[in-house]
């Protein structure tokens, strides 16, 4: 049985194309699952840990304005993370993911608020969820929901160009 992971790796290998992270909420944990297959070498660009507000400013081309009026915690951030993630690493596709693990609410929103989103040739998806459990609980639905939309978007960009 495979994993998310190694779906997204073999989907990106036959697509020829490349991943770069940009996590805050899972910090690391994203990445580190695709490196755990072997031969993610061949599609994994890298990634950014980005947890502080500024790092996602400096780093990944958040706009200081999203954060300003939206906060960390958004669609919109997650949206110009994943953007900024394959812009700035030389990727094909950019997969982001931000929220809030808890157990306390941050920025106003309750634990378990989270957003991902993939950038790719055709455009930025982001979701909106909203997950249950503890910290480490929360971080693993994440990554398995950023996988999933990643594999889902993979599966689109290859049944529009096989079309």
């Amino acid at each position: 049985m495979s994993s998310p992971a190694s779906e997204v790796i073999e989907a990106l290998r036959q697509a020829g194309a490349t991943v770069a992270t940009a996590e805050s909420l899972t910090g690391g944990l994203l990445c580190a699952a695709l490196v755990d297959v072997p031969g993610a070498s061949d599609v994994v660009r890298g990634g950014v840990v980005a947890y502080a507000s500024d790092v996602k400013i400096d780093l990944l081309g958040v706009g200081a304005d999203t954060i300003r009026e939206h906060g960390s915690v958004h669609p919109v951030t997650a949206a110009q993370m994943a953007t900024g993630a394959l812009e700035r690493v030389g990727a094909t596709w950019g997969v982001s993911t931000t929220g809030v693990a808890g157990p306390d609410p941050s920025e106003g929103k309750p634990a378990g608020t989270v957003h991902i989103a993939v950038a790719g040739p055709d455009g930025v998806v982001t979701r909106d969820l909203s997950f249950q459990g503890d910290r480490r609980s929360i971080r693993e639905q994440t990554v398995d929901a950023a996988l999933s939309l990643l594999v889902g978007r993979l599966g689109e960009s290859t049944d529009v160009s096989d079309g």
